[in-house]
């Protein structure tokens, strides 16, 4: 199945996405839906309003999710450009919900950074709760997969050895347009491409990530329980702006293509924030 988190006249919600038609599952989000028991079965069997497939307007897929963690350094490809090891355990930091925005949305250049920069991710969404288990175990607890794009401050990120702040910088993360489900998705290697103004970036397999998406799900469990909803961003491959020579970044009018072969794409403009004292 496919679903997506859709806006609608009265608020958003959740819907199954067919071939030519979005039908609604009682909803607000699809956050709300995993959150209940036996979600796929709902999903599967939703008869609410429907909606046309063209022109829908597609929030965040979980708009609210309770965390979301990002890892960095997680292709080897990634991992040589940045001069680096490769790691023996995952890098991770956090971002916060605030950073999210739908797949099509406008990518808000912060005013106080000139060196925003791209990197398109597949995310993990969670679809039940998941503490202490296995990488065997941690399959049965992806709910899904879907595009997203970790669009980095660099200037602020390195100001500290700490990411965070270079991370969460407001409305800068597409992430969508639809939550592929895991029993079609499935767990073989897909191709991953990032193209600023149709120009390819980014291209690469997620089989060479160093820790997948179950090998993720464990580690993260054992430090919190996971629950429905939480985003897990697997980290970015080579081609990244930062290691270009000369280095490249996003601009006022940058148009950011984020695609995942059987898991869709991602298009926003980049709109640039007026300075706070204009």
């Amino acid at each position: 199945m496919k679903l997506a988190t859709i806006r609608t006249a009265t608020g958003t919600a959740a819907v199954r996405v067919d071939e030519t038609e979005a039908v609604e599952t009682g909803h607000l989000d699809v956050g709300a839906l995993l959150a209940e028991d036996g979600w796929r079965e709902l999903a599967a069997g939703a008869d609410g309003a429907r909606h046309a497939v063209d022109g829908l307007d597609y929030a965040p897929v979980v708009p609210r999710p309770q965390k979301i963690f990002c890892v960095g350094l997680n292709y080897r490809s990634h991992i040589v450009e940045m001069g680096r090891d490769l790691p023996q355990y995952p890098t991770l930091f956090a971002k916060f919900p605030a950073v999210l925005i739908g797949a099509y949305d406008d990518i808000v250049l912060p005013a106080a950074s000139q060196a925003i920069d791209w990197e398109g991710e597949m995310a993990v969404v969670i679809g039940a709760r998941a503490r202490n288990v296995t990488a065997e175990e941690a399959t049965d607890r992806i709910a899904g997969y879907a595009v997203l794009n970790d669009v980095t401050a660099r200037d602020w990120q390195y100001r500290t050895k700490e990411w965070l702040q270079g991370k969460n910088f407001e409305a800068t993360t597409p992430f969508g347009p639809v939550l592929v489900t895991s029993d079609e998705a499935g767990v073989g290697p897909r191709q991953l491409t990032t193209e600023v103004d149709g120009v390819t970036k980014q291209h690469a397999d997620t089989g060479d990530l160093v820790f997948d998406a179950a090998a993720l799900v464990s580690y993260l469990s054992t430090i919190i329980t996971l629950e429905p909803g939480d985003v897990i961003a697997t980290g970015t491959p080579g081609g990244v702006g930062h290691a270009r020579t000369p280095r490249e970044y996003l601009g006022d009018g940058s148009v950011l293509t984020t695609r995942i072969e059987g898991l869709g794409e991602c298009r926003n403009h980049c709109v640039r924030e007026k300075p706070h004292d204009a």
